[in-house]
C-alpha cells in the first residue's frame, strides 16, 4: 500500500480541479452492498432492470483487480428557493412545473466526467507504473454513495442520500476505480462519519407518495423521481395527484432536510438554471398575425411577457406539454432532462396541468384546454391517456 502522503496528494489535486470533496477507500464488501439483494427481492427497483447487475453488489466492483476507489463530490446547490418554499417562489399567471434542482443546468454526468478524467490523467503523471483506472459519474454498475460513505464524505441519511455536514445532500458523486493500492482516507476504513439524522424524520413525513417504507429504505416505485423519469408507461392513478406540479424528479426530501438549510451555493455556472429564448411565433402568434399583439388582454400580455424567456426554474407547463419531439431533443441536448425522453416530459406536463389551479373562463384555461384536447388524440397512447386525464380535471 502506498504512503498516506499519496492519498493526501490525490485529495488536494481533486480540490484544485474544482471538486468540493474527495476521499479514498479500499475496495471491500461493505454491509450496504449485502442489503441490495433483499431490496431487489422486495420489488423496490420497479422497472430499473440495470440495478440487478451483480457487479453493483460485488466486492470486486466493476472489474477484477480493483484495489482503491477515489470518490469525488461536486456541490450543485443554488441560491434559488426550494420547492417547498411556497411563500418565496415567484408568482406566475400561467401554471408552472418543478424540475429537480440537479437538472437545471448542464448534464451533471458530463461535468463530472470531464473533471474525473482530468484527475485520472493527473494520476498517470504521478504514478509511473502501469495501472488501470476507470471513471464513473453515475454511469456504471456501482453505488457511489456507499463508497463515498466509507471514504469519509458523509453518512447515508434516512432519505437514502449521502449527507455531508457542510454541504448537506446537494452533491453529485463521481468515482475513479483503480488498481492502485492507495491508503484509505479513514485510518481503518471501517468507521465512517457518524449518522447525524438522529430522531428527525422530516424527509419521511414530507414525501407526498410515501416512498419511504421505513427509515433508510425507499420503494422506488413510489418515488416521484422514479415516476417522472424512470417509468416509461402511464403513471399509476394513485400517484397522479400527489405528484403535484413535478415534471422531472423531486427535491422535497432534500428541501425539508435541516442539513440543507445552510448548505453553500455552488460557484459553477454549469449548474445554474438554463434559459431559452422563446421564438416570436411560438409565444405570440400561434394562431394569429402581428396585428394581434395590440389587442392582447392584460392577463395574456403578462403571460406572454413571462414566456418571452423560458427557464428550467419553474418552467411553463403549457410550453413543456406543447413541445414536439424535435424541439425537445434540440432544447435538452446536454441536459439530464433528456433521460425522461419526449414522451415522458409531455406526459408529466399533462399530469401537472391536471393538478394546476386554472380559473375557468380565462384565456389560459381555454388555451390549455385546447392543447390537452389535441394531445388526447396523440398517436402515443401514454400521452393521449395522460392528456385525457388532465382534461377531465380542469373541466
Amino acid at each position: 500500500m502506498r504512503a498516506k502522503s499519496e492519498t493526501v496528494w490525490v485529495e488536494a489535486r481533486a480540490r484544485e480541479l474544482g471538486f468540493d470533496l474527495c476521499g479514498v477507500v479500499s475496495a471491500g464488501k461493505f454491509p450496504e452492498l449485502e442489503h441490495t439483494e433483499d431490496w431487489l427481492a422486495r420489488g423496490f427497483a420497479g422497472e430499473m432492470n440495470y440495478l440487478f447487475d451483480p457487479r453493483r453488489r460485488s466486492a470486486d466492483g466493476p472489474f477484477p483487480g480493483l484495489r482503491s476507489v477515489i470518490v469525488c463530490a461536486l456541490n450543485y446547490n443554488t441560491d434559488a428557493p426550494r420547492s417547498t418554499d411556497h411563500t418565496h417562489l415567484p408568482k406566475h399567471v400561467e401554471p408552472r412545473g418543478w424540475i429537480s434542482r440537479y437538472a437545471w443546468g448542464d448534464d451533471y454526468h458530463e461535468v463530472l466526467q470531464e473533471k474525473l478524467r482530468e484527475l485520472a490523467a493527473a494520476l498517470r503523471e504521478r504514478f509511473a507504473e502501469p495501472f488501470e483506472a476507470r471513471v464513473y459519474a453515475d454511469t456504471g454498475p456501482l453505488q457511489e454513495r456507499i463508497f463515498a460513505k466509507y471514504a469519509g464524505l458523509g453518512w447515508l441519511g434516512k432519505n437514502t442520500l449521502l449527507l455531508n455536514q457542510r454541504l448537506g445532500s446537494w452533491i453529485f458523486l463521481g468515482a475513479i476505480f483503480t488498481t492502485l493500492d492507495l491508503a484509505p482516507t479513514l485510518e481503518d476504513g471501517v468507521h465512517p462519519p457518524p449518522d447525524l439524522c438522529g430522531t428527525c424524520r422530516r424527509c419521511i413525513d414530507a414525501c407526498p407518495t410515501q416512498a419511504f417504507v421505513e427509515p433508510y429504505v425507499m420503494d422506488a416505485r413510489r418515488c416521484i423521481s422514479y415516476l417522472t423519469i424512470e417509468l416509461r408507461g402511464t403513471i399509476p392513478g394513485e400517484f397522479r395527484e400527489p405528484i403535484g406540479n413535478h415534471v422531472f424528479g423531486c427535491d422535497i426530501c432534500q428541501d425539508v432536510c435541516p442539513w440543507n438549510r445552510r448548505a453553500p451555493a455552488t460557484s459553477l455556472q454549469e449548474f445554474l438554471p438554463r434559459t431559452f429564448a422563446a421564438t416570436f411565433e411560438s409565444v405570440l402568434l400561434k394562431d394569429g398575425g402581428a396585428e394581434d399583439i395590440e389587442v392582447l388582454s392584460e392577463p395574456l400580455q403578462q403571460e406572454t411577457s413571462e414566456s418571452a424567456e423560458r427557464s428550467l426554474l419553474l418552467p411553463s407547463l403549457e410550453w413543456l406539454a406543447a413541445l414536439d419531439e424535435t424541439e425537445f431533443r434540440r432544447l435538452f441536448r446536454g441536459s439530464a432532462i433528456k433521460r425522461t425522453k419526449w414522451r415522458g416530459i409531455v406526459r408529466n406536463a399533462c399530469i401537472a396541468l391536471g393538478n394546476s389551479e386554472l380559473h375557468r373562463g380565462t384565456t389560459a384555461h381555454q388555451r390549455i384546454g385546447e392543447l390537452l384536447l389535441r394531445l388526447s388524440s396523440s398517436a402515443d397512447a401514454v400521452i393521449a391517456e395522460s392528456a385525457l386525464w388532465a382534461l377531465s380535471r380542469i373541466q
